[in-house]
């Protein structure tokens, strides 16, 4: 088990360009400012992801700007955008290599020394689903992809040296085929040892990936996805992420393999060794204020399972968190996530008070003021959390029980105790609500009438008292105000 992570999602490309004007210079991923690395370790980040630093082509590219939605997502985001602002989707990649323009190969070496050094990790896309039309496998190894003898909805007409044939684009079976890619066929041998070999080349240049769409290559998924396109292979008597997990684990004990999945999936991807999985599920309640349905989720939830969770407020996939909660609720739901066990990621822009969803597509984002009420805020809760017992050892999320006989409150909060020493423990506590709350929890603690204990928040500096029979027989009573959010140090008092 890899503790509990805090990542970093950057989006590569904007980030750098952003980094460009401020600098007033170039910049490449070989020279990045210092402050940027210093900032990111004191912040109390683990592991950065660099997201999008592979190589897209022009065919790929051509697929974005030619397509009305997007030109017209392009012109609420960024006005006035110009094409050389589009480079294409980074999930439609055309080779892993980095772009000579992001700083190479050599400029990601530097950069991950940089990371190294100041004890963070680096993490990278492995886009496992599918490749960019401009891929050399679709000439040079056809035979890789989903593929038909004749034109089918969602090909495209492929010449290779083997003869023409009709490639399949890449999808997902809910949604409609992505038109800049070509989809890799999971049935066949050749294409998982490819896909291994090329798994291999990207581990040796970072510390672990995220996994785009992980559980599409579930062989039970995959063969339903794609029962139209058959195959002459023997169906796979292994998972493909068995496989692979353990080939680089085994040269590679420590690398961190991040799976976005969704589906009900994530502890069968869990059990095939990934590290950690999205839990988008907490996310989605938080946006519709389904607090009582995201409590029970937490409580139902193996505490090994949450343990290996990524609970995220926003990445590059959904929108904006400042645009859809207040700010005390953003506050609350902050501190909430930040505070549960598993992996929790953070996501450029979201630490400034970011409203506007950049598409992948673009190398250039919108600039927006910052928002100097949120930006404290994460400088705030991150610095408390850092020199707390959140996200080291065991975190074990309470039940929180009626206050009193009617009193439907207790469902909107949000309790996770952990242990620091036998004498001290701390214990994030968020009302979720907008509006006032009640509870009382029963602390995880050996023989708590024994002692006396002093309860300080963190956060605010209050302390308060709290007799060590009264915690043993009636457990601790808790009245928050409307979305408030507590980080309570408990100390036996001596």
């Amino acid at each position: 088990m890899m503790g509990h992570p805090i990542l970093y999602e950057i989006n590569a490309r904007c980030w750098l360009q952003a980094l460009a004007e401020r600098e007033g210079r170039g910049v490449t991923l070989a020279d990045v400012p210092e402050a940027e690395f210093a900032r990111w370790q004191h912040l109390g980040f683990t592991h950065v992801w660099l997201m999008g630093v592979w190589t897209t082509g022009p065919l790929s590219r051509a697929q974005a700007l030619n397509d009305p939605h997007l030109r017209k997502v392009f012109n609420e985001v960024l006005p006035g955008w110009r094409e050389e602002d589009v480079a294409g989707s980074p999930y439609a990649i055309s080779n892993y290599q980095v772009p000579p323009a992001l700083g190479g190969e050599a400029g990601l070496k530097a950069f991950r020394a940089q990371l190294n050094a100041r004890g963070l990790k680096l993490l990278l896309d492995f886009v496992p689903n599918h490749l960019g039309l401009d891929h050399p496998w679709a000439g040079q190894r056809p035979e890789l992809f989903v593929q038909s003898p004749i034109e089918r909805p969602g090909t495209f007409l492929q010449k290779s040296a083997s003869g023409p044939r009709w490639l399949a684009h890449g999808k997902d079976p809910y949604f409609a085929p992505w038109t800049d890619t070509i989809q890799l066929d999971y049935r066949r041998p050749e294409t998982r040892a490819a896909l291994i070999d090329l798994l291999q080349s990207i581990a040796r240049r970072c510390d672990g990936v995220r996994c785009d769409m992980a559980m599409l290559m579930l062989n039970e998924v995959f063969a339903k996805t794609w029962d139209l396109f058959p195959t002459s292979a023997v169906p796979p008597s292994s998972e493909f992420w068995a496989d692979a997990i353990s080939s680089v684990k085994e040269s590679n004990p420590g690398f961190l393999f991040l799976a976005e999945a969704y589906w009900g999936m994530q502890p069968r991807l869990q059990t095939l060794g990934f590290d950690f999985t999205y839990d988008k599920h907490i996310t989605d309640c938080l946006i519709a204020h389904r607090y009582g349905e995201l409590q029970q989720h937490l409580l139902e939830a193996a505490p090994e399972y949450l343990a290996r969770s990524a609970h995220f407020l926003e990445n590059h996939d959904e929108l904006r968190i400042a645009s859809v909660l207040s700010q005390d609720e953003h506050r609350a739901a902050a501190l909430m996530m930040l505070g549960l066990p598993g992996m929790r990621l953070l996501y450029d822009g979201e630490l400034t008070g970011a409203r506007l969803r950049t598409p992948v597509q673009l190398t250039r984002c919108p600039k927006e003021p910052v928002d100097k009420m949120v930006l404290e805020l994460y400088d705030r809760l991150l610095a408390v959390i850092k020199g707390s017992a959140v996200g080291n050892g065991e975190g074990k999320v309470l039940r929180p029980e009626p206050a009193w006989e009617g009193n439907p409150t207790a469902q909107n909060f949000v309790v996770t105790q952990w242990a620091r020493s036998t004498e001290q423990f701390d214990l994030m506590v968020v009302n979720l609500a907008s509006h006032r709350g009640q509870c009382r929890v029963q602390l995880s603690v050996p023989a708590p009438a024994e002692h006396d204990w002093e309860m300080r928040d963190l956060l605010s500096n209050e302390l308060f008292q709290r007799s060590g029979s009264a915690l043993s027989s009636h457990g601790l009573n808790l009245d928050l105000p409307e979305n408030g959010a507590q980080l309570f140090r408990f100390t036996i008092k001596h």
